[in-house]
C-alpha cells in the first residue's frame, strides 16, 4: 500500500523512512513480527524502496551498532522508503527506537536509480511523505558515518535472533511523536 498523499491513509497504513538497522528487512521483521523469517503474505504487505532524505545527517551513535540522524541542511541521508506499516507496527517501532528518538513527518525522494556509495549517479524520483526517527541527543553521535555493509557483515546475526531487538527496550519510554 503506497502512502503518496500523506503518512497515514484512511485504513491506518503508515509509511516510514529507515536509515539504519531497519533498512534490512530481516531486522524490520524481527522488530515488527518477532522473527527474521515471515510468511510470504506478511512480506508482501511491505515494500522497501531506496530513497534520499535531504537536510539531515546520519552518524554512528557512541558505543552502539546503530545510527541516529539530526537536522543538517548541508547533508542528505540514503535509506529505505517502506510502505504498509500498521498502527501495531508503528507502536513496536516506537518501543524499539525508545526515548532517544522522536518520530517526525518528513518528505523523502524515492530513487529512480541508485548510484555509488557516495551517492554519485543517484536519480531522484517522486517525493513522498513518510515518518522518520530523529535522534534527540546530538552530543552522543560520533563524527563518523554509520556503515550499513559493516552492520550486515558484523552485527546482523545478533540483531535478527529471537528476542534480541527488545532486550534493552523500556516499555515506559518509547519514542516520542512530534
Amino acid at each position: 500500500m503506497e502512502c503518496h498523499a500523506g503518512v497515514q491513509s484512511d485504513d491506518g497504513v503508515h509509511c516510514a523512512f529507515f536509515y539504519g538497522t531497519l533498512m534490512v528487512p530481516e531486522v524490520f521483521y524481527s522488530v515488527c513480527y518477532g522473527g527474521k523469517d515471515v510468511p510470504e503474505a506478511i512480506a508482501k504487505l511491505h515494500t522497501f524502496e531506496p530513497a534520499i532524505l535531504h537536510g539531515y545527517c546520519r552518524r554512528r551513535v557512541l558505543y552502539a551498532d546503530y545510527p541516529g540522524i539530526t537536522e543538517d541542511k548541508d547533508h542528505q541521508v540514503f535509506g529505505s522508503y517502506v510502505t504498509g506499516l500498521t498502527k501495531a507496527n508503528m507502536s513496536k517501532l516506537d518501543l524499539f527506537e525508545g526515548s532517544q528518538y522522536e518520530r517526525r513527518r518528513i518528505k523523502v525522494n524515492v530513487l529512480a536509480k541508485v548510484g555509488n556509495v557516495e551517492g554519485e549517479g543517484n536519480v531522484e524520483g517522486e517525493e513522498r511523505t513518510a515518518e522518520v526517527y530523529v535522534y534527540l541527543r546530538k552530543e552522543e553521535l560520533e563524527d563518523k558515518e554509520w556503515d550499513l555493509e559493516h552492520f550486515r557483515r558484523e552485527k546482523l546475526k545478533t540483531w535478527t535472533r529471537a528476542g534480541y531487538v527488545f532486550e534493552d527496550c523500556d516499555p515506559n519510554h518509547p519514542a516520542s511523536v512530534a
